[in-house]
């Protein structure tokens, strides 16, 4: 039986006076696509419940190592959170920012995971690997 994981992702992107509002949304529904969107002023805000189109990225750009240690390293109890440049996210790409803020903002993503635990969400979403291929359960 599949496992069933409760989470909710908030998700935050800063749209600067010389973007495009709907330049912005689509970085974001690009990785992931389920969010629901609102406009503020001056931002995009979603929230979603999975990262499944996120995780199925990571595989595809072979790069679940970087990803657990992101989600890990920017651990706290129960939540994570990782940045994301805005424009590699526009071509559909999954490029963690990390170091200097960049001068257009970053999407930052925060994920509750309510059930099971985070240990096993993060599993499941970039699972462990053994020579860059995820290692089977």
């Amino acid at each position: 039986m599949p496992e069933i994981y409760r989470v909710d992702v908030e998700i935050t992107a800063p749209v600067y006076d010389t973007e495009v509002t709907a330049r912005v949304a689509d970085a974001v529904v690009n990785l992931f696509p389920n969010a629901d969107l609102e406009e503020g002023p001056g931002e995009i805000r979603a929230s979603a419940h999975s990262l499944d189109h996120f995780s199925e990225a990571l595989h595809r750009q072979e790069i679940l190592d970087t990803a657990r240690s992101e989600f890990f390293t920017n651990r706290a109890g129960e939540s994570f959170r990782f940045a994301l440049k805005k424009g590699a996210a526009f071509e559909g790409r999954v490029n963690f920012a990390v170091g200097e803020e960049d001068e257009l903002g970053e999407i930052e993503v925060r994920v509750t995971v309510h059930e099971p635990t985070l240990e096993a969400y993060v599993d499941h979403v970039a699972p462990p690997t053994e020579d860059g291929r995820p290692i089977d359960p």
